[in-house]
C-alpha cells in the first residue's frame, strides 16, 4: 500500500514502519494512527514477518499528538468519536513483537507510543516526556498508567506534573528503554535486534510476548501457571524438536515457524 504519513517496507523478516511527517515533527493524528494500524495488521498477518520495527527520524520519533487537530474539540467531540481509543489502541492487538527505535523527541503521544511497543532502543539524543500539563490537559493514551508500571510512581508523577523530559541515559536507568546507542547506528542496531528476534521460532516468540504481557495483568501465581502451560504446549512444536536436536548435534537450528 501507499501511505500519506508513514513509510512501510519489509527488510527480510522484519516489517519496518517509519513515521513520515517531518515538518510536523511526526505529530500523531487520526490519519497517522489509522495508516500505522493498517501496516501493523498487514505485517502481523504476513507469515514472512517475524518482528515489527517502528521509527521516526533523527530529530523526532514523534513529538506528540497533533495539537492543531484537536484544540477545538468539545467534550462530546472527543467522547462520541472515541478519540484515541478508536485509532490508537491497535498496537495492543498485534501478536508479533514490536520494537520502537527512538531518536530525538518522543513526547506526549510519542512517549506513549513508545510504551505501547514491546521494547524500545534509544539513540543518545532521545528525549522522553509527558508535557501535556503545559496545554491544560493530562496524558490520554496511557501516560499516567504505563509510566508508573514501566518506571516508578515518582518518575511518572515528576514527568506528568512538571513536564520534565528524560534524556536517553535516564530513560535507560528508569527502565523505559532497553538500550541506548549512538544516533548514527540506531537503525543498524535496531534492525539487528529485530532480525535476531525474527530468526527465532515465530510461535515461541509470540508466546513469550503474550506471557510477559500477562505479568502486568495477573497475580504472580496465575502468571506462573499461564507460563507453565504455554511452556508445556511448546513440546508440540516442530521448532522445539529442531532446536533441541540442533543443540545436541552442535549445529545451528533451522526453524520452520511451526
Amino acid at each position: 500500500m501507499t501511505y500519506e504519513f508513514i513509510l512501510s517496507e519489509k527488510k527480510g523478516r522484519v516489517g519496518l514502519i517509519t513515521l513520515n511527517r517531518p515538518k510536523q515533527m511526526n505529530a500523531l493524528n487520526a490519519k497517522v494512527m489509522q495508516e500505522m494500524a493498517a501496516a501493523l495488521y498487514a505485517f502481523d498477518a504476513d507469515e514472512g514477518v517475524g518482528c515489527i520495527l517502528i521509527t521516526g527520524n533523527d530529530k523526532a520519533f514523534a513529538a506528540g499528538a497533533d495539537i492543531a487537530a484537536m484544540k477545538d474539540y468539545s467534550y462530546m467531540d472527543a467522547y462520541k468519536s472515541d478519540y484515541i481509543t478508536r485509532d490508537w489502541e491497535h498496537l495492543r492487538k498485534i501478536r508479533k513483537p514490536v520494537i520502537a527505535a527512538v531518536a530525538g523527541y518522543a513526547l506526549g503521544g510519542g512517549c506513549e507510543l513508545t510504551m505501547m511497543c514491546d521494547l524500545a532502543i534509544a539513540a543518545e539524543n532521545a528525549k522522553f516526556g509527558q508535557p501535556e500539563i503545559n496545554l491544560g490537559i493530562m496524558p490520554g493514551s496511557g501516560g499516567t498508567q504505563r509510566l508508573p508500571r514501566f518506571t516508578s510512581k515518582a518518575i511518572a508523577m515528576d514527568l506528568c506534573l512538571t513536564a520534565r523530559m528524560l534524556d536517553a541515559q535516564e530513560a535507560l536507568r528508569a527502565g523505559l528503554v532497553s538500550r541506548v546507542v549512538p544516533v548514527d547506528t540506531l537503525m543498524e542496531q535496531a534492525l539487528a535486534m529485530a532480525e535476531k528476534i525474527a530468526g527465532y521460532s515465530l510461535p515461541v516468540v509470540m508466546m513469550i510476548k503474550e506471557s510477559i504481557n500477562r505479568a502486568y495483568e495477573t497475580s504472580l501465581a496465575e502468571g506462573v501457571l499461564f507460563e507453565r502451560r504455554v511452556f508445556h504446549s511448546q513440546f508440540a512444536l516442530e521448532d522445539q524438536k529442531e532446536g533441541m536436536a540442533a543443540f545436541v548435534e552442535k549445529r545451528k537450528p533451522t526453524f520452520k515457524h511451526r
